[in-house]
């Protein structure tokens, strides 16, 4: 078996835009995977077709060659655009065994630990702007099966938070702890974006709320600045969605700077490099909680992964999607009381619909954490996918 060619297609979904990449072989098989990087698109193409120039001509099979030869040739290695163009078609190379075996990519990887996985929904709060309009969503959420839930209360704050504006985030916090009850799971989004003395503050006035974990308090760059935080932290501390590689993950672990491990399977170097991640965080008695905000192809990857990882704890998903979703793709998802259940069809068991990718072109996107739209993450109509 022949690689043929590496497609890439980009889909507009409201906040940012999905990228898909599709493998080609002479044996037609196909396997896709999953690229999303917000706001840098372009540069993450062009990435891709680098990877086609070496890949194309080669046995797809050899996944754990290629890996190593595209990450060793790169010669400048690591980086977001970099490694999520490498993830993407890492993810589709084992999309080719599965199906080329017939078995699904969890069997592959040495089989089920789990048929189910926990989740927690992310963008549950659309639209809210007020402590009572988070309340409300919040109850909408637990109403339908919900058992834990993320958000980021903090607005458009950026590296300090003043005593009025702390007093209004932890007001959001108490309406939602109010809301949902005690048994529900909150888990409190930093994105990355508050000094050390701020982050400690915040940890310590979040504990009366029982957070699961504090993600993301300080930024990605400083993981020493992460410790400080950790160690004087009295909630668990999430951390990891912006490392790539093993390499980036040995630093927090010789640190000890986090409590879970959050490594993206768009970005950090697809299903075996987060599957080493995840064995080294079992070493150490950390918990694995795959970030998983994306598109639908990761989510079908990362649920492949978070069946064969003894360590798996949680995992991160959309509450709710634009509506053109479930026709991108043939997406088809389990869920049932804080469940979902690993789907079993061969490869990552999904495949894009190209014609419907193409009618949703790519749009460029900003972000947003910055510009008080924080919660603007969803169109007026949505559609709940699982």
């Amino acid at each position: 078996m022949k690689v043929t060619d590496i497609r890439v297609f980009a889909v507009d979904c409201f906040r940012t835009n999905w990228v898909f990449v599709k493998v080609d072989t002479d044996e037609g098989i196909s396997g896709v995977g999953e690229a999303t990087l917000e706001y840098k698109e372009k540069a993450l193409f062009g990435a891709v077709e680098h990877i086609r120039e070496y890949l194309v001509g080669e046995n797809p099979l050899d996944i754990e060659r290629h890996f190593h030869s595209i990450y060793r040739d790169a010669y400048w290695r690591g980086g977001p655009v970099l490694m999520s163009a490498l993830s993407a078609v890492e993810m589709a190379l084992w999309d080719i065994l599965g199906k080329h075996l017939g078995v699904p990519v969890s069997t592959l990887l040495g089989g089920r630990v789990h048929e189910k996985v926990r989740i927690y929904v992310n963008g549950w709060f659309a639209g809210a702007k007020t402590p009572e309009e988070f309340g409300a969503k919040a109850k909408e959420a637990v109403a339908r099966g919900v058992t834990a839930m993320k958000w980021d209360p903090f607005g458009k704050n950026y590296l300090n938070i003043t005593n009025a504006e702390l007093s209004r985030a932890l007001e959001c916090v108490a309406r939602v702890r109010e809301a949902v009850g005690p048994e529900v799971d909150l888990l409190i989004e930093g994105h990355g974006r508050f000094n050390i003395p701020t982050a400690v503050k915040i940890a310590r006035e979040l504990e009366v709320f029982k957070p699961l974990f504090f993600e993301e308090p300080t930024p990605p760059d400083d993981l020493v600045a992460l410790r400080a935080v950790h160690d004087k932290s009295p909630v668990a501390i999430a951390a990891g969605e912006r490392l790539y590689t093993r390499w980036d993950y040995r630093r927090l672990f010789d640190l000890g700077a986090a409590d879970y491990l959050q490594p993206d399977i768009s970005h950090a170097g697809g299903i075996m490099e987060l599957k080493k991640i995840a064995a080294e965080a079992e070493c150490r008695t950390l918990p694995f909680a795959p970030h998983n905000p994306s598109g639908p192809v990761a989510n079908a990857a990362t649920l492949q992964l978070a069946a064969t990882c003894p360590n798996f704890a949680i995992l991160e998903i959309m509450y709710s999607d634009v509506t053109w979703r479930h026709e991108v793709t043939n997406e088809s998802l389990h869920y049932e009381n804080g469940y979902l259940y690993i789907p079993q069809k061969p490869g990552l068991g999904i495949e894009i619909n190209e014609k419907k990718c193409a009618e949703h072109p790519y749009r460029p996107h900003t972000l947003r954490h910055y510009t008080g739209a924080l919660t603007d993450i969803r169109p007026a109509k949505t559609e709940f996918y699982f």
